[in-house]
């Protein structure tokens, strides 16, 4: 498979490339695996990590070329993407259009979920590519989602939410986060 670290953050329209690593409505936490370049299942103490709470509510994955730096606070990680579109399989590299920020802390690290819908209006199920336009029509699936990042690792630390961007502070995150 591809190195898909490799793959620009943007496409050569404009539009964000997001990696899915779990499709919406599983439980299964799979993360992709750079030395092997395959898509595991993440182990926690020696065991498959399935998560024990109601499934995913989107496609989640990650940005790829990002980096979320440890010396400014992040996790180190790709940046994270919450996909609202229907299930797609893993490994799926999508062109997105970012709505807004979800803004977490996990054991004092920002993990930022950057929550996007599909550019290709055909792959979408709610109709918005503003962060007001979410606000206002889906504000309901808005606290949806802050809840089950809040809730949903039942063997963990809580996360702790610092509130909502809207998609220019998205951008902000994922410009602030590209590998360079």
């Amino acid at each position: 498979m591809k190195d898909i670290y490799t793959i620009p953050t943007f496409s050569k329209n404009g539009a964000l490339h997001c990696v899915i690593e779990i499709p919406g409505g599983t439980n299964k936490k799979i993360e992709f695996n750079a030395e092997t370049k395959t898509f595991e299942i993440d182990q926690r103490n020696g065991t498959d990590r399935i998560i024990p709470f109601l499934p995913y509510p989107a496609n989640y994955g990650f940005i790829p070329s990002t980096l979320s730096d440890r010396s400014l606070g992040g996790d180190g990680d790709a940046l994270d993407i919450l996909l609202i579109s229907e299930a797609l399989p893993t490994g799926t590299i999508v062109e997105a259009i970012p709505i807004g920020i979800l803004k977490l802390l996990d054991k004092g690290e920002y993990d930022y979920k950057i929550i996007c819908v599909p550019r290709d209006t055909k792959k979408r199920i709610i109709n918005v590519t503003t962060y007001t336009q979410f606000l206002k029509k889906y504000r309901k699936a808005k606290d949806i989602i802050e809840s089950w990042f809040l809730h949903y690792d039942t063997d963990g630390d809580a996360l702790i939410s610092e509130g909502w961007g809207d998609e220019k502070e998205a951008l902000e995150e994922i410009n602030k986060s590209l590998n360079h």
